[in-house]
């Protein structure tokens, strides 16, 4: 039979009233009866119900993370991240996968019923628009993961992804490479991560006097490494290939080097690249990617604070946080030999 809160009451001589005190952690209960209370409890093992317990708080102690791809070596970090810091505050997260699907994305920000499910919501969009946010009237707190910025009613955390791009593009023009692409532009998706980075190639180009030359931006449907080995072949097609390409993300990057192994091309020697994510396997691959390293723990501490903020009744406009990034430049730009450390050398 499992020990009930009667049990512990009799064991403490309390009443049951005060065994519910003591686990809710009610202020009004002597020290001296907590102290009892609390050996009872442990004397004899018992759990409060979790269930009981989130009808008389009207919370349910759940979080959901809801992110387009899982598969997306940044996101699975990123939730690894999360899931530490909603822990240190006794939360558990639900994870969902969007896929970037607009509807899907729109029922979870926009649904009643997620109220009675979980108390908060950590969203990255990909599909819908900054208006599409801000129309939405979300059942609960919401903290945005990504480029939007704070929309509506919801709070933000992400990075400068314009600065960030245009800290990529300096790096490669610093090091003497003329003809710079880009692998990352969507022109079919409504993806504010690509219109930002788009932004900020062109930025740093602009500001060193140099040309934006439209086919050495490649459009791509996804960001995997299949996306960036077949931008990458079209690049090298060109009557005049580029020198250094900046991908805009690790795994299209790793796609370019895999075509550019292909086609008997070294990195960096005959090309450069860069990534932009800072995942693990960058860091130990040969050579090693220099990539833009966004501070994913501060990213994910950003998000649960905010968050549990919003929940604890925290009012006010929302807000927008940028979290700091630097540039990890390793052998895939410097040259083999210049990334032994996995941390790579770091500058910005």
């Amino acid at each position: 039979m499992p020990v009930t809160m009667r049990d512990v009451a009799l064991l403490a001589g309390v009443s049951p009233r005060t065994v519910s005190n003591v686990v809710n952690d009610f202020a009004l209960v002597a020290p001296e009866t907590r102290a009892r209370v609390r050996r009872a409890i442990e004397e004899l093992g018992y759990r409060p119900n979790p269930m009981a317990k989130s009808l008389r708080s009207g919370r349910s102690g759940l979080v959901m993370l809801a992110l387009p791809d899982l598969s997306i070596a940044y996101f699975a970090e990123l939730s690894s991240l999360i899931i530490a810091e909603a822990r240190q505050r006794s939360y558990t997260v639900i994870i969902e996968q969007t896929d970037g699907d607009g509807v899907r994305e729109l029922e979870l920000i926009d649904r009643d019923a997620r109220r009675a499910f979980v108390d908060g919501l950590i969203f990255s969009p990909l599909a819908l628009s900054a208006e599409q946010l801000a129309d939405a009237s979300a059942a609960l707190p919401v903290v945005l993961l990504g480029e939007h910025g704070a929309v509506g009613g919801h709070d933000h955390v992400g990075i400068d992804n314009v600065g960030a791009a245009r800290a990529a593009v300096e790096h490669l023009i610093g090091l003497g490479r003329r003809r710079i692409a880009a692998i990352g532009q969507q022109d079919a998706v409504s993806s504010e991560t690509a219109v930002l980075r788009s932004a900020g190639y062109r930025a740093a180009l602009e500001a060193a006097g140099r040309p934006v030359v439209p086919e050495l931006i490649a459009s791509v449907p996804a960001y995997h490494r299949d996306d960036g080995a077949a931008a990458m072949a079209r690049l090298l097609a060109l009557d005049e290939p580029p020198d250094a390409v900046f991908c805009y993300n690790d795994l299209l990057a790793f796609g370019a080097m895999r075509a550019l192994a292909e086609h008997r091309l070294s990195v960096p020697d005959d090309v450069a690249v860069i990534g932009f994510d800072d995942s693990e396997e960058g860091r130990y691959r040969s050579p090693s990617l220099s990539t833009i390293a966004p501070d994913k723990k501060a990213l994910a501490f950003a998000a649960m604070e905010r968050l549990v903020g919003r929940i604890d009744g925290a009012e006010g406009p929302p807000t927008s946080q940028a979290v700091p990034f630097h540039l990890a430049a390793r052998e895939s730009t410097l040259g083999l030999g210049t990334g032994r450390s996995p941390a790579g050398l770091t500058t910005g």
